[in-house]
């Protein structure tokens, strides 16, 4: 049975003060667009969690990149991949967790709720890469995936 395509998106967001929620709505369409184009499961923690991460990663990328915002979502197996590109070429440092430290917990926090975190140097700038179960269940596949394994 052949794969079924890719669902991707890319979205180029300025810097106005929309940017975060304008990055939020395109993620969460996105995830709808693979439960309803690809009959993938999404769970509603997925969901949430890849809104949040958008969130973090979209909010620094702003907060520390002067210039446009690129943001790359799509499904790979069972995760969704959520890439931020950014032209600042310092690259970004988790902070030890300090419960006393009022803000910068965003690295933090997409650390602890994706299955995958990286960061790659480009040749201009910067892509954070972070990867979300789009299941609820450490073990759950959806039946494509099975299938495709097979």
């Amino acid at each position: 049975m052949p794969a079924a395509p890719a669902l991707q998106d890319t979205i180029t967001l300025d810097g106005d003060s929309s940017v975060i929620a304008r990055a939020r709505h395109c993620a969460a369409d996105f995830l709808v667009r693979v439960r309803t184009e690809q009959g993938l499961p999404v769970s509603a923690r997925a969901m949430d969690l890849t809104q949040l991460v958008v969130s973090e990663l979209v909010t620094n990328a702003g907060k520390y990149a002067p210039g446009p915002v690129l943001m790359e979502l799509r499904v790979t197996g069972d995760l969704v991949e959520v890439a931020v590109w950014d032209s600042a070429p310092a690259l970004p440092e988790a902070r030890p967790a300090d419960a006393d430290r009022i803000g910068q917990h965003g690295l933090e926090i997409v650390m602890a709720v994706a299955q995958g975190f990286e960061v790659r140097q480009e040749p201009l700038g910067k892509r954070v890469i972070a990867r979300i179960a789009l299941l609820d269940g450490p073990g759950e596949r959806h039946p494509r995936s099975a299938q495709q394994r097979q």
